[in-house]
């Protein structure tokens, strides 16, 4: 079966300004993703791509858009199965201010117990996004042969949630995955298990270098914002 490369979309500007950005319309990369997407182009560029799949989200949008360029022979199609989870209520609200509620902790701890007022369950969004990835390599599979290769431009959680559901691992221990903006994560699927080949490379180590501020014990929902 295909090979799946995730990526996750450039630093946006909801990710800079610390809000949970969710379906909210108009956030776009800020300068540094946009930098990060024109980089993309050449850290692909030995890997034959089938297809393009991206999450109808602007920021996702932009992310492909400098390798749609470099490869004009592909076009991107877009699937809302991929598409952020729905945090409803918690959508645009700054994630310092969603620290204090109650619902947060189990987020962090308990996420199949979790769902977002007027949103969705963090079962339901990895549900959806799984059975896109399952749908689309049997389509890839299908026109382009068992060793093809695609992109699927998405978000942090639902990258995350994706990788626990490759490697069987529960989607209450997936806030232990980190995948920053801009991040390439592959799974190379087969007919008896999948391999998770790449999880979260940028080619960049700057993340590892110790912070003015250490990072806190809870995991960043919606992806975090990567290296300062």
């Amino acid at each position: 079966m295909p090979t799946l490369i995730l990526v996750r979309h450039g630093r946006s500007t909801a990710n800079t300004a610390g809000l949970l950005a969710g379906w909210t319309p108009g956030v776009a990369l800020d300068e540094r993703g946009a930098a990060q997407a024109a980089s993309l182009p050449e850290r692909l560029k030995d890997v034959p791509l089938a297809e393009i799949v991206t999450s109808p989200l602007q920021r996702c949008q932009e992310t492909v858009a400098p390798l749609l360029a470099a490869r004009p022979e592909l076009t991107a199609h877009t699937d809302d199965r991929i598409g952020e989870c729905d945090y409803g209520d918690w959508s645009g609200r700054k994630l310092a201010e969603l620290a204090d509620e109650p619902l947060m902790q189990v987020v962090q701890q308990h996420p199949t117990a979790a769902a977002f007022p007027g949103g969705e369950s963090m079962r339901q969004m990895q549900h959806r996004a799984a059975e896109a990835v399952r749908e689309w390599n049997a389509r890839v599979e299908r026109d382009h042969g068992a060793d093809a290769a695609y992109v699927m431009c998405s978000h942090g959680d639902i990258i995350k949630s994706l990788v626990a559901d490759a490697i069987g691992l529960h989607l209450d221990l997936f806030q232990r995955i980190s995948v920053e903006p801009c991040s390439i994560t592959a799974i190379r699927y087969t007919r008896l298990r999948p391999f998770l080949v790449r999880l979260g490379d940028t080619g960049d180590f700057a993340s590892l270098a110790p912070r003015a501020e250490p990072a806190g014990p809870d995991a960043p929902v919606g992806g975090g914002a990567g290296a300062p």
